[in-house]
């Protein structure tokens, strides 16, 4: 049998870290504004920027595909996503409506390690907010979320919940930099966490569901605005 030639290895290996490193810096520039909605990614132009060929290029945008920030469109390439104001609208509504819900199921089965990670991640979430690491926000106040409700033993609920968040860092960023409303998102975070560790869990239901729906409302004006200027 002949033997696979060992350079063929670390070439694959080194495809990948190189298209990781370039969706990381791609989705960087997406969340904090540098890369707008609607504008075109072309692989030859991004290979010319990062210097490397164009098959990590395109790997990269796939993974940026998968997570919905670009859309790979017949002829066009790759094209930042934007969110319409009634996929904003639905988003918020359907987080309001399942969060909760999944809160009340998770928050007595969170165990002292969980509360710790949380208070850590929460920690994480704050530092990222006061130093404006915009692209960070996202990517934490999703975790945040999906970590406080992952032991609500409702696995399809909390995929619906999982890809919802998901949608939901460009815009998170967008509401927390139009609005500057950086304390409020920290607060909330940890004021939820204290009522389910003090087990008053329908108050911490009823602190989240404020919460997101708070969010929702200032995202629909931003957009709301945006659409009456352009």
């Amino acid at each position: 049998m002949t033997a696979v030639p060992e350079r063929h290895v670390p070439e694959r290996l080194q495809h990948k870290t190189v298209s990781a490193a370039v969706a990381d810096s791609l989705r960087r520039r997406i969340l904090n504004g540098e890369l707008r909605p609607g504008l075109q990614l072309r692989q030859d132009a991004l290979a010319e920027e990062f210097g490397i060929s164009r098959i990590p290029i395109r790997e990269a945008l796939l993974q940026l595909e998968a997570v919905n920030l670009v859309k790979i469109v017949p002829h066009r390439g790759a094209v930042v996503v934007s969110l319409s104001l009634a996929e904003v609208e639905d988003i918020f509504k359907l987080r309001a409506q399942l969060e909760p819900d999944l809160l009340v199921l998770s928050a007595p089965r969170l165990t002292a390690e969980d509360f710790q990670d949380l208070y850590a991640l929460s920690k994480t979430y704050s530092d990222a907010l006061k130093r404006g690491e915009v692209f960070r926000w996202g990517e934490l106040n999703r975790r945040f979320h999906f970590d406080l409700l992952r032991h609500a033993g409702r696995p399809r609920s909390l995929d619906i919940v999982s890809r919802l968040l998901q949608d939901c860092d460009r815009p998170t960023c967008l509401q927390l930099s139009a609005t500057g409303d950086v304390a409020r998102a920290e607060q909330e975070h940890t004021l939820i966490l204290r009522l389910c560790e003090a087990g008053r869990v329908d108050e911490a239901v009823e602190v989240l569901r404020a919460h997101i729906e708070t969010v929702g409302v200032c995202l629909v004006a931003i957009y709301r605005d945006g659409l009456a200027r352009s």
